[in-house]
């Protein structure tokens, strides 16, 4: 009877998971709310190593401006033509001598405009302008979508109007971490350049890849101080798209969801769980609302960290953000969790023998869940370059449930050697 009733128990729990995986599925909302934007020859030229580009925007979100055009004259393409109708002559070969034709420009971000130019050889040029009035510009090219490894160039004019343009290797988030002359870009022999022409300025760079660039994430920024020796200042905006550079499209990487998946992190992995544990450990006195605050506050936590990892799944398709060692610890730390929760259903009476063992397999179990889970929020927040906030933020958090751990354990503490102390009672026998 009692083992029907622990494989019932069992079942519902397996079923319960399945139905909360379906219901927390990730949606395709990884393009929601985006514009992709294609910039194709014009097929109504002849000749069309002689077209003209048109620029074809398409709301994602919107089903009645799907695949509305606009062309040179009118709406986008007005933009287009003030933005791509500059001569490059003043950048000098090989950079100004290369034919309108061949070079396909895209207004991408703000006042940033990429040309680009990809011969056969896979050597590609690469043009970068944006309004310019201080401070520096960049474009960076990632592997993952995120700032951490990825190299950059980087163009400005110092104080005294000399012109300087490097490449960068972006090695963590703190601006100590930003290595002027490193990098991974594969430059050729061409200088680089960097000009000022009217209010826009141009970076202009060669480089020969193994293959030619197809879907690559970049990373553009800009920051309003001038460098110190080479060493960047904080960027004032960044942010990342997806280009195509086999198509002239671009999709923005909607930053939102990586918050989000660090938010959940934090909330489950960092917070709720942890208290839940402490609730389990400090609160047996009060038998049995510990047992109940502790289920219920485990259950929650659960939740938020079964939801930050189908965030990762998301954020892994969307825009290939293979970390291999956050993943990993994320997936072994969800399966810990899952255990957890079995654990609540396959619970020994307290006279069981087996009770023992239970209780060997839940503790440490769940002690290994919440270590994995707090290294795989730290190794998260430094892998994804998050700001000084989200470091100080969780600092801040793991500090104070140091100190509620510390405090209680001494309470603890003093709480059973008073009972030690007080004097043992004896029953008489009457006489």
């Amino acid at each position: 009877m009692a083992t029907s009733r622990l494989w019932v128990s069992f079942s519902r729990i397996l079923v319960g998971l399945c139905l909360l995986c379906i219901l927390l599925e990730p949606k395709d909302f990884g393009t929601s709310g985006l514009k992709e934007i294609l910039v194709e020859p014009d097929d109504s030229d002849p000749d069309n190593n002689d077209a003209r580009f048109q620029v074809l925007t398409h709301d994602i979100d919107d089903p009645a401006t799907k695949g509305s055009t606009g062309t040179a004259g009118n709406g986008d393409g007005e933009r287009y033509d003030q933005l791509c109708g500059t001569d490059l002559s003043f950048l000098g070969p090989p950079y100004g001598n290369i034919s309108a034709s061949n070079m396909v420009c895209s207004p991408i971000w703000n006042t940033f405009v990429l040309r680009y130019y990809q011969r056969a050889d896979n050597v590609i040029t690469i043009i970068l302008s944006a309004v310019y009035t201080t401070g520096w510009v960049g474009i960076g090219f990632s592997r993952n979508g995120m700032m951490l490894g990825s190299s950059a160039m980087v163009g400005w004019f110092n104080r005294k109007g000399h012109a300087k343009i490097k490449q960068y290797y972006l090695q963590g988030a703190h601006v100590s971490q930003v290595i002027p002359d490193k990098g991974e870009l594969p430059l050729n022999n061409i200088p680089p350049v960097v000009a000022l022409h009217g209010p826009m300025i141009y970076l202009a760079f060669q480089a020969k890849f193994e293959h030619r660039l197809g879907r690559q994430p970049i990373i553009l920024a800009f920051g309003s101080r001038y460098p110190t020796h080479s060493h960047l200042t904080k960027h004032d905006d960044k942010t990342a798209v997806w280009f195509d550079f086999s198509q002239a499209s671009f999709l923005n990487i909607d930053t939102t969801q990586k918050k989000n998946h660090g938010v959940l992190g934090i909330m489950g992995w960092g917070l709720i769980l942890p208290a839940g544990a402490i609730v389990a450990r400090y609160l047996k006195h009060k038998d049995p609302l510990w047992y109940y605050l502790h289920a219920g506050i485990q259950f929650v936590g659960f939740i938020l960290g079964l939801a930050a990892v189908l965030l990762g799944i998301q954020l892994y398709r969307n825009i290939n953000a293979d970390i291999p060692a956050h993943r990993g610890i994320g997936i072994f730390v969800l399966v810990l969790s899952i255990l957890q929760i079995m654990a609540f259903f396959l619970r020994a009476n307290k006279d069981s023998k087996y009770r023992r063992y239970w209780n060997w397999y839940h503790h440490w179990f769940g002690r290994m869940a919440l270590f994995f889970g707090a290294l795989n929020v730290i190794l998260g927040i430094q892998l994804a370059g998050a700001g000084d906030e989200w470091k100080i933020g969780y600092g801040f958090l793991l500090a104070i449930t140091l100190v509620a751990v510390i405090v209680l354990e001494a309470l603890s503490s003093m709480r059973r050697r008073y009972k030690s102390d007080l004097p043992q009672t004896f029953q008489m026998n009457p006489i």
